[in-house]
């Protein structure tokens, strides 16, 4: 395979705007415009990019998944760092670890276990940051955040962590295929747009889930591509 060598820079002044959620009143921090050429994302991720499963019986992410380009993870991790710590009120923090990956949904709805219907976290830690890069358009569908009506939690941290998996045990199975809207256990308190080289910040500890209409195509070009970087910050 010929490497082609891609442009991954950013602009020097995306369109930013910071909300808050539900009660709690966590941030969530959009940017529009983030690259000079995302197309150049998207064409790495179908030319040179090796997708797999990562779903199994238990859950996980309803699709395939493939590295990102380390390049294109410094340069967004370097030029946001100061807006995160500002947008958060992170204070005395320091850098942790940055993962990356390009994400597609496939899988079928009625292909889902119960865990891939219902809002997830990614972890209680409230250093932990989602940072979530469309790289497809508004008909892919966005992402949602939920409140658990039971507990009333917007964000599982790590005190409310026992309790919430507790009161989840008690109730039932959820409606098969992927969650859109209110639920009988989860109200949605807000909603993104998915829209082309658009990027949310939030906290992973946030109760989320993509919009996701139905499986889509395996195809960079034409699926639900996305890149999502996990950044995690620690003590000064």
């Amino acid at each position: 395979m010929t490497m082609v060598s891609h442009d991954f820079s950013l602009n020097a002044r995306p369109a930013a705007r910071l909300s808050h959620l539900g009660r709690e009143g966590e941030p969530l921090l959009c940017l529009d415009g983030l690259m000079r050429d995302a197309a150049a994302l998207v064409d790495y991720a179908a030319t040179q990019a090796a997708f797999a499963p990562v779903h199994g019986p238990a859950g996980g992410y309803p699709g395939i998944r493939a590295p990102a380009p380390l390049d294109y993870v410094e340069a967004v991790v370097r030029a946001l760092d100061p807006v995160v710590r500002d947008a958060f009120g992170l204070g005395a923090v320091r850098l942790g670890r940055a993962e990356c990956n390009f994400s597609l949904v496939t899988l079928p709805p009625g292909d889902l276990v119960a865990a891939q219907r219902v809002p997830h976290i990614d972890t209680s830690d409230p250093l932990h940051f989602a940072f979530l890069h469309y790289l497809c358009g508004p008909e892919q569908g966005g992402t949602a955040f939920y409140r658990h009506r039971a507990t009333g939690f917007e964000a599982i941290t790590p005190e409310r962590e026992a309790h919430y998996q507790a009161v989840r045990a008690t109730e039932p199975p959820p409606a098969p295929g992927y969650i859109r809207g209110d639920t009988p256990e989860f109200e949605q308190i807000a909603a993104a747009d998915a829209a082309f080289d658009r990027l949310l910040v939030y906290r992973s500890r946030q109760l989320h889930s993509g919009l996701v209409a139905g499986a889509g195509a395996p195809d960079p070009r034409t699926g639900r591509l996305t890149a999502n970087i996990f950044l995690s910050y620690r003590p000064a």
